[in-house]
């Protein structure tokens, strides 16, 4: 895959926004409140598909190889083994989700938001079960799936469902300025 100096520069921006939305972290049991999924929906939806998935899969590598950039300023290797790091992976496949969604629908922030609603889905189809066998096979805590699904998804639902509506909000406005830029 061949990438403009532009295309690099849009995924680069991306992966910085998310590694900044890491930092803005409240802890909360196994996995913090973070604006990470705000920038992976946005990264989709003005990004699509291939390059807003890029600059999350750039994101996690960056925090694998060893930069602190993932939540609570931790990476490396071990980050693997977090409870949270379902959530990282569930962030590329959204952003390649949402952005497939979007850039064949026309803008509309109904049709928009239902993206971010399915990006941020994807997340939790990655990050629930990811928690749920590292909690149980590695750290041997032990907690049931609705334990998991309680403590990993029910209490975030209200801020990422704003962080959805927000992601819409911005994308659609950013989106019909970028169309008209082109014309």
């Amino acid at each position: 895959m061949k990438l403009s100096v532009k295309e690099m520069v849009l995924i680069s921006l991306f992966t910085a926004l998310t590694a900044i939305g890491a930092f803005l972290s409240i802890p909360v049991g196994n996995v913090p409140i973070t604006l990470q999924s705000m920038f992976a929906l946005l990264s989709g939806i003005l990004l699509g598909p291939k390059l807003g998935s890029l600059s999350q899969l750039v994101y996690v590598l960056l925090g694998l190889s060893g930069v602190r950039i993932f939540a609570q300023f931790s990476g490396g290797l071990d980050s693997i083994v977090k409870p949270s790091f379902g959530f990282l992976i569930g962030f590329i496949f959204a952003a390649f989700v949402v952005g497939k969604m979007v850039y064949e629908m026309p803008i509309d922030f109904k049709r928009i938001f239902l993206a971010t609603l399915a990006g941020t889905f994807i997340i939790y189809l990655f990050g629930i079960p990811y928690m749920y066998m590292i909690l149980n096979n590695v750290m041997g805590k032990g907690p049931s799936f609705s334990a998991v699904i309680k403590t990993g998804c029910l209490i975030f639902l209200p801020g990422d469902m704003f962080k959805a509506i927000l992601s819409a909000l911005i994308g659609s406005k950013v989106l019909r300025r970028m169309r008209i830029a082109q014309l």
